[in-house]
């Protein structure tokens, strides 16, 4: 009788670990249970969205790009075709090909009116999409596969 009490508490003690293992990986993946919008979507509904992981792009604004490099933090702006413009603030390093009109996708938080705060800051590179340099990349050519990219997915 002691063995099968002994058992007992063996398996509950493994279900538990094994439960508190499965809860600390979907409590890791944020991303699994984000939304994606356009950057005219969530800047007409930010205040909606203010407790959601977000998905969003927008093109890199080059003038306005801060980088502090003790504080390891990237301020910069994004925009859309449509005009609007997000403030971007990302606690982490700088991704190597910040140039005017680049698509940046950001995940993370819409804070404060026309601020969001990244969790991570990824481009697209037009030279994968041109075959071109960075040099060459003209930032019009993919003004309209922004804002139809959402909708598609």
């Amino acid at each position: 009788m002691k063995e099968l009490k002994k058992n007992t508490v063996v398996m509950l003690g493994g279900f538990i670990i094994a439960g508190a293992i499965v809860f600390l990986l979907m409590a890791a993946t944020p991303g699994s249970s984000g939304i994606e919008l356009t950057l005219d979507e969530l800047m007409s509904n930010q205040a909606d969205h203010k407790d959601d992981f977000v998905t969003v792009e927008g093109f890199l604004i080059e003038d306005s790009i801060e980088w502090n490099a003790d504080k390891i933090e990237l301020k910069f702006d994004v925009n859309d075709t449509k005009g609007n413009v997000l403030h971007v603030i990302h606690n982490g390093p700088k991704p190597d090909n910040f140039a005017e009109g680049v698509i940046t996708i950001l995940q993370g938080a819409p804070t404060k009116k026309d601020t969001f705060v990244a969790e991570t800051v990824k481009t697209r590179c037009p030279s994968k999409y041109e075959g071109k340099d960075i040099k060459e990349y003209d930032p019009n050519t993919h003004k309209d596969k922004l804002d139809k990219a959402p909708e598609e997915k």
